[in-house]
């Protein structure tokens, strides 16, 4: 499985680096990778079907439990298949559709970094590697969103999608690290036997709240779905791909595989199903009022996730199996239909469904894939649409709370997302074919291909539905951890209520089609009420705190060092204090000090009158000149303690400093005044009470304790391993050779930074 996932982000770098190649006709080979993945994974369905779950386990950072830790069942085998599967699609439809696009290569790169992703993600059983390949997704979908970068709309939305599946990757974060405190691992596998720990612990609800706002901001769940109609200004192959059949879902796949592990407590449930209920019967009621074809389908694709979420919510065996065939359904004919979109979009130049009509005439074979698609969508029999509607409608009937009132929403639901997917699917090629469209031809079969294959499996699969049962719901039903109840799928059940359900949402659909007619005036309404829509509400929370940032870093940012260093010290002094006073005792032993001789009290005497004078003086030499007999006191006291290397270092440094002061100095005005008496008095109080503090810091730590297992551990080994005498200069330069050489390094970098600047501005002058 580790194979698979390097093959795919070792192909992506070929792509972005070397994919020039794979331009022009060529371009359809780039199938072959996520062909080879589709066939390599379908090798293991007889085995995943007959109740097998294959392991595999790679140690990466075994200390801290994170590991490259991978798990393929029923679940992670329908996800990946799906990626694969839809993504060969998907990589020979963008041949054509971007055929000599002159990034077509990155465009590749970008779409198989994406799926190597997405396969990392659903395959991982250890939470930590789950993080780092959602986050990748989140970031390989920014490129993608924002493919077409010399638009505004499209880079504008490709930081929205970041922004908001990013704080999700942070929540994502920080569930798996309270999850991995709680469980002693962060393998889901093994998290399992922790269920009930992990239900009484205090805290549950936080990592309900980290895992569900992940979960919601990925799959685009109400308040945050607004973020997936904005990336409709992806091409097509991009919406496809990642908004109907991967990443929105990704979200999905991330409660499917928690679910065992948190459904055991009430508020699981609940949540789920507000939220899912919401979500779907919002983005649905938002179809009514879209012209868009992508806009149709992004807010029909939100309503699907909310189903999906919903469902996941009810949570019985009937709810989980209605789940994944819902997963396969959605999948088959939103990929379908979005590719249908492009198509249109590509031959007409327009998505506007009020404009578009009578297009078979010219597009036949996409007709037939619109068509079959819009019934899979509004669940017609005989396809697998209708299996799928059934099992959604069982689920709430038999669900032990509010049934009825559950059914409504779901019944709605279906009504609204039939009436979708025939605006989509078949409006756009009935009626009279206006005369702009009269010279519209049809595209390379690789366009039109790859929706008639997902459609036309949506009708096998709906005709043989033991194919999907074998294959994918009994295994995904053993992964829940549930009380197995054998069930087998079938297209009739006999004459019920769960007919009568699906024959009321098939006529109920037909009505809505026939007699409501997109209009640009419905578009308009609903525009009105954009005021009160979650995206423009967090939108004007994020001007907010854009303005308020902007008056925080005026306060802070003066663009004074002083300043900035007075900020500094006055925290420190506010810290230290707290930190001092509230536990104040000093207890130090006299004994143990040195006496004073008249040496030290000679040179404490010439360093405070160096103080006094640089504090007081008028001049600026003068007073250059006096810290640097201030850096000299310091290196004799040194000295005297027997630190020769101390004072060595201290009397360089302050050379150097006072070189460099009188060449600052030199450059100034003459006669600039750089501070007055009150802002000396202030500098002053200051700079007294950070003395006063370090000294009294110092005299509490002489009292302390001392702990001298680290010297002890030094001064025999210097020698020893080091074949140093000088302790000091064998941890610098042996035991903490690394850290020097770094900071070396850094110090190297920034004279580099300083003498690149200083030639800058040399030949800026020289050229006036």
């Amino acid at each position: 499985m580790l194979e698979a996932v390097l093959l795919g982000f070792l192909f992506s770098l070929f792509l972005v680096f070397a994919g020039s190649y794979f331009r022009g006709r060529l371009a359809v080979l780039s199938s072959l990778i996520p062909l080879s993945l589709f066939i390599y994974f379908s090798t293991f369905i007889s085995e995943i079907a007959d109740g097998k779950v294959i392991y595999e386990n790679h140690e990466w950072i075994p200390s801290f439990g994170v590991n490259l830790s991978f798990t393929l069942d029923g679940l992670a085998l329908l996800f990946a298949l799906m990626i694969t599967g839809v993504g060969t699609l998907v990589f020979v439809y963008t041949s054509a559709y971007l055929k000599d696009h002159k990034y077509l290569d990155r465009f590749y790169g970008y779409l198989s970094l994406f799926m190597a992703a997405m396969l990392g993600l659903v395959l991982s059983d250890n939470l930590m590697t789950m993080f780092i390949f959602w986050e990748l997704t989140s970031i390989s979908s920014f490129y993608l969103i924002g493919f077409n970068n010399d638009k505004e709309d499209s880079r504008k939305s490709a930081l929205i999608a970041l922004g908001v599946t990013g704080i999700g990757g942070l929540m994502l974060l920080g569930g798996a690290v309270l999850l991995g405190d709680v469980a002693g691992t962060y393998r889901i596998s093994e998290m399992l036997s922790s269920r009930e720990a992990i239900a009484d612990s205090s805290h549950y609800v936080l990592i309900l709240f980290f895992i569900f706002s992940a979960a919601f901001t990925k799959s685009a769940q109400f308040p945050f779905h607004f973020w997936l109609p904005g990336a409709m200004k992806a091409p097509t192959p991009v919406s496809t791909y990642l908004h109907s059949a991967t990443m929105v879902k990704a979200g999905v796949y991330l409660l499917f595989r928690m679910s065992p592990v948190l459904n055991g407590a009430e508020i699981w449930h609940t949540v789920l199903i507000v939220v899912g209920g919401v979500t779907m019967i919002y983005s649905a009621i938002h179809i009514i009022f879209r012209t868009d074809l992508k806009g149709i389908l992004a807010y029909s694709t939100i309503s699907a996730l909310g189903i999906l979420v919903f469902l996941i919510g009810i949570g019985t065996q009937a709810a989980l199996i209605a789940a994944a065939v819902f997963i396969v359904v959605h999948a088959l004919y939103k990929a379908s239909l979005f590719l249908i979109t492009g198509i249109i979009d590509h031959e007409t130049g327009t998505r506007d469904v009020t404009q578009l009509a009578g297009l078979r005439k010219v597009l036949l074979p996409v007709a037939i894939a619109g068509f079959i698609a819009a019934l899979i969508s509004g669940g017609v029999p005989p396809t697998l649409g209708f299996v799928g509607k059934d099992l959604i409608y069982e689920s709430t009937l038999h669900f032990k709370d509010n049934a009825i009132l559950l059914t409504i929403i779901a019944l709605s639901t279906n009504v609204l997302l039939f009436y979708a997917g025939f605006v989509a699917g078949v409006k756009p090629f009935i009626g009279k074919l206006p005369k702009k469209f009269e010279k519209v031809h049809l595209p390379s079969p690789l366009m039109w291909v790859p929706p008639l294959i997902m459609t036309c499996a949506g009708l096998v699969f709906g005709l043989f539905p033991g194919l999907i049962e074998t294959a994918i719901a009994k295994p995904i039903a053993m992964t829940q951890a549930l009380q197995f109840e054998d069930f087998h799928l079938k297209l009739w059940h006999g004459f019920n209520t769960i007919l009568a359900l699906s024959a009321t949402t098939l006529i109920l659909g037909t009505v809505l089609y026939f007699v409501l007619k997109p209009k640009h005036s419905l578009e308009n309404t609903i525009a009105k009420l954009d005021v009160i829509a979650p995206k423009t509400l967090l939108l004007n929370l994020s001007e907010g705190f854009a303005v308020f940032s902007k008056y925080w870093t005026n306060i802070f940012q003066t663009g004074y060092l002083r300043h900035y260093l007075f900020i500094i010290v006055s925290f420190l002094i506010l810290l230290l204090g707290y930190l001092i006073f509230s536990d104040f005792s000093l207890k130090i032993d006299t004994s143990s000090l040195a006496d004073l001789t008249i040496y030290e009290i000679s040179i404490l005497i010439m360093l405070l009158l160096g103080v006094l004078y640089t504090v007081f003086t008028k001049s600026r030499l003068a007073a250059v000149a006096s810290l640097g007999v201030v850096g000299l006191s310091f290196s004799l006291l040194f000295l005297f303690y027997s630190a020769p290397d101390l004072a060595m270092t201290q009397f360089s440094v302050d050379t150097l400093t006072v070189i460099l002061f009188v060449l600052v100095l030199y450059r100034l005005p003459k006669y600039l005044n750089l501070s007055d008496s009150r802002l000396r008095i202030k500098h002053g109080i200051l700079s007294v009470s950070f003395g006063v503090l370090i000294t009294l810091l110092i005299l509490k730590v002489l009292g302390e304790t001392k702990n001298t297992e680290v010297t002890e551990f030094y001064a025999e080994n210097a020698y020893k391993l080091a074949k140093g005498k000088n302790i000091v200069n064998v941890i610098l330069v042996d035991f903490r050779g690394i850290d020097t050489m770094i900071e070396i390094s850094v110090l190297i970098v920034a004279a580099l930074g300083v003498f690149g600047l200083l030639k800058l501005r040399l030949k800026t002058k020289d050229k006036k």
